[in-house]
């Protein structure tokens, strides 16, 4: 639940919380999500936006860079380490083969990879203290949006048809009676992998 994951953020540290809620978003692509959360991050005001590396549901991970172009700001991202200090992000990226060092200017979006940090969890004073904290509810008239924007209506993309992935079936176990070594051999080859 939404409401649960901004507490939890409040109890690890944020200072205060912001949810868009509205039934109109029902069927948002990553165009939608995008334009929503600028118009909420320009009427709520920023330094800096944190995002991780991809969402769960459309594992696009372009919303980061969507959202940067919309808000007219930098972006960073799939930073392995960042450092936040004087107006600037700094923060390395890992690639394959080799690592590039990036830096921008404040205001910026910066995405995160799963190598970045350590996880911060709540402290019973964050717990009890994030019960106390606003968490401002904003609609889509709250961002001057309309529904025909977002949602099902809005969306550029859509999903024709989505297919339960076939369970794993258990791998062949060989006992081996001398005879293991070829059978390896042999499946292998069946599989071309020799």
């Amino acid at each position: 639940d939404a409401k649960d994951a901004l507490r939890k953020a409040l109890s690890m540290g944020a200072d205060k919380a912001v949810h868009v809620e509205d039934d109109d978003l029902h069927g948002s692509d990553v165009m939608g999500t995008s334009l929503v959360l600028a118009k909420a991050i320009e009427k709520t005001g920023y330094d800096v936006v944190i995002a991780g590396m991809a969402s769960t549901d459309g594992v696009m991970g372009v919303l980061p860079a969507i959202l940067a172009e919309r808000l007219g700001v930098p972006q960073v991202t799939l930073l392995s380490e960042v450092k936040i200090e004087g107006g600037k992000v700094t923060g390395r990226r890992d690639g394959d083969a080799a690592s590039e060092q990036l830096e921008a200017s404040l205001p910026a979006v910066v995405s995160v990879t799963d190598q970045s940090g350590e996880a911060r969890y709540p402290s019973f004073k964050g717990i009890m203290a994030a019960k106390k904290k606003p968490v401002e509810s904003l609609d889509l008239s709250d961002l001057d949006l309309e529904a025909e924007e977002v949602g099902l209506e809005g969306a550029w993309t859509a999903v024709d048809s989505a297919t339960e992935r076939p369970a794993r079936t258990a791998g062949t176990i060989v006992k081996d009676e001398g005879e293991g070594g070829k059978q390896l051999a042999e499946f292998l080859a069946g599989q071309k992998f020799i």
